[in-house]
């Protein structure tokens, strides 16, 4: 596959696989299916599970489903890119496409952190003021940590496309990703770039460095209060109900940390490491957030066996 050189007004873009394994594509494609099916097949059963079973009628709960359909989103957003460089050898991309895969991307990202950010919150009131957990975590202001979740990545990523358009791409706009990504777009750009890299800057320090210090900050006074209660107290059990988000955090944030510290480094990183970081990003987080709360909740399990036990009640008869 060579790269399109393109000077026009509507420039092509190049996803350029994994470097060095373009003829072991297609057999490549097989995990990348089977990972891309059992993350959409976990999360929708988490939607239904969280939709149908009562014990899950709670906040977090809520939240995790608000989890879910993002990870969907996520999943959805760079599966065609994906499997059509893998399944079909089609490597290139249009301008308006590959700037609405972007906006996605990055869109839901941010939604994700404000949502695991709300989640700290939820668990921060659970332990820290249980009296008060069900005055405080209504369904009006689960709906409305939610909601602003999703307006701060929509309202904060939306000017980011028009930044593009406005510039000139020249020369071989070959992306080092399997999908569009907007640092990656941003370096093919020809014109003067600083306030678009600042913008972008900007994004990141009010979203992704906002959350992560809350989260900490969060489960230093979770810690803090458990550690009053005296090691005997049955309370201690209480931080095994934060082990399945403290899980979700690392999933999301360190393939997250691990790209960025790539991409700043790119030219003297393996192509195959970064590459395989990229698509880890986005792949990993919808993959495994419903299993870990499969394996890590009590709750969950619940519901998996009573929906399962019906089931085969039903087609014994």
């Amino acid at each position: 596959m060579s790269p399109l050189t393109n000077t026009s007004d509507w420039p092509i873009f190049s996803f350029i696989g994994i470097p060095g394994l373009e003829s072991a594509h297609m057999w490549i494609s097989i995990p990348f299916c089977l990972l891309y099916l059992v993350a959409l097949g976990g999360n929708v059963l988490l939607l239904i599970l969280v939709r149908s079973e009562q014990i899950l009628h709670e906040p977090q709960y809520y939240f995790l489903a608000m989890l879910a359909l993002t990870d969907l989103g996520l999943s959805l957003s760079t599966m065609p890119s994906v499997l059509a460089i893998f399944w079909f050898d089609v490597h290139h991309i249009g301008l308006d496409a590959c700037l609405a895969q972007m906006f996605f991307i990055h869109t839901l990202s941010s939604v994700e952190s404000g949502v695991l950010v709300a989640m700290a919150f939820d668990r921060l009131v659970a332990i820290c003021a249980p009296l008060n957990y069900s005055r405080i975590l209504t369904h009006y202001t689960v709906g409305c940590l939610s909601g602003a979740a999703l307006l701060r990545g929509a309202t904060l990523l939306a000017p980011l496309p028009f930044f593009l358009r406005t510039f000139p791409f020249c020369g071989a706009n070959v992306l080092s990703h399997s999908y569009c990504y907007y640092p990656d777009m941003l370096n093919l750009a020809c014109g003067d770039v600083t306030f678009s890299s600042v913008y972008g800057l900007v994004c990141v320090l009010c979203t992704f460095a906002v959350d992560v210090i809350f989260i900490l900050v969060s489960y230093m006074k979770i810690l803090g209060t458990v550690m009053k209660m005296g090691i005997q107290d049955r309370n201690w059990k209480s931080l095994h109900t934060c082990a399945c988000h403290l899980c979700t955090v690392l999933v999301f944030y360190l393939p997250l940390i691990s790209l960025a510290v790539l991409h700043r480094y790119s030219e003297e990183t393996s192509p195959i490491l970064y590459t395989t970081m990229s698509n880890a990003y986005l792949l990993l987080t919808p993959l495994l957030n419903p299993l870990v709360y499969s394996l890590k909740s009590r709750q969950i399990q619940a519901a998996l066996r009573k929906r399962f036990w019906v089931q085969r009640v039903i087609a014994g008869e």
